[in-house]
């Protein structure tokens, strides 16, 4: 049985700006928006294929929390794929953020950066 990975969701504090940040940074739009789980708020932002799931806790809930949907950025990073890894990079920096961890390797390139909220983004082009 073939999957694919659909989205993942992150606590931030402001979805908004977040959102306006991933539309800028990859042609990505807002897929759906609204009020979630525990009096929260959440904005979908993706593609039609997949999308990152921008979850702000509702109040009373602390972002040190150690429990699920309650911490900022408890992962490791969000990859995503691109077709122009330097046409990715330029918006990078353009927004004002620093690139790192550059490296070829097979099948493709790639570069990291830390973006909103703490979250660290992989950027990758395949066959580039």
């Amino acid at each position: 049985m073939p999957a694919r990975l659909e989205h993942v969701n992150i606590c931030v504090p402001d979805p908004v700006a977040t959102a306006a940040v991933l539309e800028r940074l990859f042609d990505w739009h807002i897929r759906w928006e609204g009020v979630s789980p525990g009096d929260g708020y959440s904005i979908h932002v993706g593609d039609t294929e997949g999308y990152v799931a921008l979850y702000r806790p509702g109040h009373g809930m602390q972002a040190a929390d150690p429990g699920r949907y309650r911490r900022w950025a408890g992962l490791n990073h969000v990859g995503v794929v691109v077709s122009d890894l330097d046409q990715a990079e330029a918006r990078v920096r353009a927004e004002g953020y620093e690139t790192h961890g550059h490296a070829a390797y097979e099948p493709g390139r790639r570069f990291y950066f830390d973006g909103p909220d703490g979250v660290e983004y992989e950027v990758v082009a395949y066959g580039a």
